[in-house]
């Protein structure tokens, strides 16, 4: 029994590390799972940050970034690996995890700046709808275009990726030019004609 106990004072990682903090002192008496020291594994390293709400929609998982240390300024490559599916309740931001290419040498804890690459913002095509102009259908967010030509209607599926405000944020589905419906949608139907409605002068 006593040397089954002895053996608790020795702690083993599972694998080679470098740690990164001590969580106890010398003579300190500690309980069953409290933290003692933490390790970061050796391997591939990460970059986590964060981005507001508004900025989301222009990242997504596989998404290549452009990394640079600010201790001697080289530059790096990642690729977003994981994006927060919810808000951090206190910041409002989402957090997102880019891992570094193979070898990249970048220390534990060291501070980058992560930028897009050129002319991603430039080409992302987002559109923003009142909600009011959504409708939901077998699980999908579909609005109805208008066809000017016959004055119908014929519903197109988008992806909304946040809101701002009153409006949706659509980055698919949707083309500059197109005539939204954005008040009535529940009643309407497939080829229904409709006409532009005009406020009075």
């Amino acid at each position: 029994m006593q040397g089954n106990q002895s053996s608790y004072t020795r702690l083993l990682a599972d694998a080679a590390g470098v740690v990164t903090s001590v969580d106890a002192n010398v003579g300190q008496v500690v309980t069953a799972g409290q933290p003692v020291v933490r390790l970061a594994l050796e391997g591939p390293r990460d970059v986590w940050f964060s981005v507001p709400e508004d900025k989301l929609k222009y990242f997504a998982t596989g998404d290549a970034l452009q990394v640079r240390l600010w201790n001697d300024d080289s530059e790096l490559t990642a690729k977003v690996r994981d994006i927060s599916a919810s808000a951090d309740p206190v910041t409002r931001t989402f957090l997102v995890k880019a891992a570094l290419a193979d070898g990249a040498k970048a220390v534990l804890g060291a501070t980058l700046t992560v930028s897009l690459p050129r002319g991603k913002l430039a080409t992302s095509k987002i559109f923003k709808l009142p909600t009011s102009a959504l409708r939901f259908e077998g699980g999908k967010t579909q609005v109805w275009l208008l066809d000017s030509a016959n004055m119908t209607v014929q519903p197109r599926i988008i992806d909304v990726t946040t809101a701002d405000g009153n409006d949706a944020v659509v980055n698919s589905g949707l083309n500059n030019g197109d005539q939204v419906v954005v008040s009535g949608v529940h009643v309407l139907t497939p080829g229904q004609k409709v006409s532009v409605f005009a406020a009075p002068k």
